[in-house]
């Protein structure tokens, strides 16, 4: 399992930096939002990989730690989801504005000739 979700982070961000290198202002921002799923990843990674754990502690008796998960890596990647989410709505709206002003979407604003 860990394998899987290494390889999974690995082609995110490998994917996510190469699209951030291309001309395109579209391609950027798929680069950005790939990236964004890379780090929430890794972010759930750092929590636990358990699938049966459960995040909080009874307060009935002693737990070990070994038998739960760690809800702050939830709670972050939710929160960064919801920012992603919106940074993502934000830089698509400039694309559109962007596109319009200029007449195309190059990220320096000018075709380029072969």
């Amino acid at each position: 399992m860990e394998i899987v979700l290494a390889l999974a982070i690995g082609i995110l961000t490998g994917s996510g930096i190469w699209l951030l290198l291309r001309p395109r202002t579209f391609q950027v921002i798929v680069g950005l939002a790939l990236l964004s799923y890379a780090v929430n990843l890794f972010i759930v990674a750092s929590g636990r990989l358990g699938g049966a754990l459960a995040p909080v502690i009874d307060k009935a008796g002693e737990v070990p730690l070994d038998s739960y998960a760690d809800p702050l890596p939830q709670a972050l990647v939710l929160t960064a989801i919801v920012i992603s989410f919106a940074t993502t709505a934000l830089l698509l709206v400039v694309l559109l504005t962007a596109r319009g002003l200029s007449g195309t979407d190059h990220v320096d604003g000018r075709e380029h000739r072969r």
